[in-house]
Order: structure tokens, then C-alpha cells, then sequence
């Protein structure tokens, strides 16, 4: 019986090992690209050097986008996590056609392409009088919008399971709504916050086509400088660039790890 089961799982797993790969090809790339010894972006690299690592600690452009860049995706971050919590809450809580009107439109950012997206913030901010237009503002409007959906889709998952009359009890023992909130319900989704936090920082951080749109010359993210140092210069900067971006990719996704049972908020065993 066993031996039939590991028949049955060795498609399945050797798909996966497949997906992986094609995940993980792309940014072995980055990383070989970026360590390159040669004068030009090539790969195979020509030799393995730290001379575009050290180009890129040193460039009067990548380190400011990079932290204009952590600058945004900490803001927009803090920003989705607490619009997104509430509204999963709301939608969690609540019943009727209205609630699935507001269901598909949340979920709305994330089905538009970001060129769409972005050029229609782009055109609303440039024709209103709300002066949000090529500002640090209107661009983390822009990335709040893209990255809220995702806040709500983490937490109405931990919320699938959760019983209310855990509230109740609260509320009957003497505790306020508040109190409630923080001491019951808040541990119970928070691993759905954490998680929703994690996936809007990581998307902000290299969101794109909404920020092509919306940055401005002097508040350029990293994304939009490793496209403007392509555009004119093909050396490995860029890619040395794109090193940093990954690190910091893997330590966020490892720091929530340890805080975040994933498997347990997605219904994993």
C-alpha cells in the first residue's frame, strides 16, 4: 500500500522538483551574473570577481534606490497590514452579495496587469487636484493598492477556522470589544498578519510597472534604477544589485518562517 501511494507522489514530486528548479534558475543567474569578472553583463561569467559587489556598495545611485526602496516597502507594508487586517476581518464577519462585491474588488489589484494599474493612477493623479502626482505619496498610494490584497488573503485564511464564541466568552467574562480583540482574536490571526506582512513587503520591494508610472527622478526604487542602468550602461552592477535585493528577500522569508507556522495557516498537517 505504501509502495503504491510513493508510485502515485513521484509525478507529483518530480513536477515539483521541476517548478523549483525553474524558480530557482533565474536567480542562480542573478547571483553568477552579478559576481562576474568580466567588463559586460554576460553569462556564463568570465571568471568570478566582487568587483560589481563592491561597484554597487559604492554607486551614488543603487544605494539610494535601495533604500528608497526599503523606505516604500516599509511604509506600504505598515499601511496594507493594517487596511488589509480590517477588511478581512469585516469580510470574515460579514455575509451577502455585498460582501462578495467587496471580496472581488479587493482581490481586483491583483488581477489588472500592473501596466494597466499604473497608468490609470498615473492619469488620475496628473488630471485631479489632489497632488499626488509624481510624489512620494501618490507612489505609496500605488503600492498600498497592490499590495493590500494580498494582506487579506493571508489573514481571511487564518480566519477560516476561527470561532467566535471564543469573543463571546471574553465579552462574558467582562472584557470590553477592544479587549477582546487584542487578547482573543489578534494571537489567533496574527500568523495571517505576519504572512500577509512578509508577501507585501516582498512585492513592494520589487514592484515595477505601478512604480515605472508613478517614481520620479529623485525618488527612484531599486527596480526602476537596475531598468534605467540597463537601459544605458550593460555592466554587472545591475545584477550586483539584484544580489542584495534576493538577500533580503531570503532573510525576510526566514526571519517569518520562524514566526509563522505556514503550513498551519494554509491548512497544511
Amino acid at each position: 500500500m505504501r509502495e503504491d501511494a510513493d508510485r502515485i507522489a513521484l509525478p507529483f514530486k518530480l513536477g515539483a522538483a521541476l517548478a523549483l528548479a525553474v524558480l530557482l534558475v533565474p536567480v542562480a543567474i542573478v547571483i553568477l551574473t552579478g559576481l562576474n569578472a568580466g567588463d559586460y553583463l554576460t553569462f556564463p561569467p568570465q571568471g568570478l570577481s566582487l568587483r560589481w559587489v563592491e561597484a554597487f556598495l559604492t554607486s551614488p545611485t543603487f544605494v539610494p534606490a535601495y533604500l528608497f526602496s526599503f523606505k516604500l516597502a516599509g511604509a506600504a507594508t505598515l499601511i496594507s497590514t493594517l487596511i488589509g487586517t480590517m477588511a478581512a476581518i469585516f469580510l470574515a464577519r460579514t455575509k451577502g452579495r455585498m460582501t462578495s462585491l467587496l471580496r472581488g474588488l479587493f482581490v481586483l489589484p491583483l488581477v489588472l496587469p500592473g501596466v494597466v494599474l499604473g497608468l490609470a493612477l498615473y492619469v488620475f493623479f496628473a488630471t485631479s487636484d489632489i497632488g499626488l502626482a509624481r510624489s512620494f505619496a501618490g507612489l505609496l498610494v500605488g503600492h498600498v493598492i497592490v499590495t493590500t490584497p494580498l494582506v487579506i488573503a493571508t489573514v481571511t485564511a487564518a480566519m477560516v477556522d476561527f470561532d467566535r464564541s471564543l469573543e463571546d466568552a471574553a465579552r462574558a467574562l467582562g472584557a470590553s470589544p477592544l479587549q477582546a480583540f487584542l487578547k482573543v482574536t489578534l494571537p489567533i490571526v496574527a500568523p495571517g498578519i505576519s504572512a500577509g506582512a512578509l508577501f507585501a513587503f516582498i512585492v513592494s520591494f520589487g514592484q515595477f510597472e505601478v512604480t515605472l508610472f508613478l517614481a520620479t527622478p529623485d525618488q527612484q526604487p531599486l527596480p526602476i534604477a537596475i531598468y534605467t542602468s540597463l537601459r544605458y550602461r550593460f555592466e554587472p552592477t545591475a545584477a550586483a544589485a539584484g544580489i542584495f535585493a534576493i538577500a533580503l528577500v531570503i532573510v525576510s522569508t526566514i526571519l517569518s518562517s520562524r514566526l509563522v507556522d505556514f503550513r498551519r495557516l494554509f491548512g497544511g498537517r
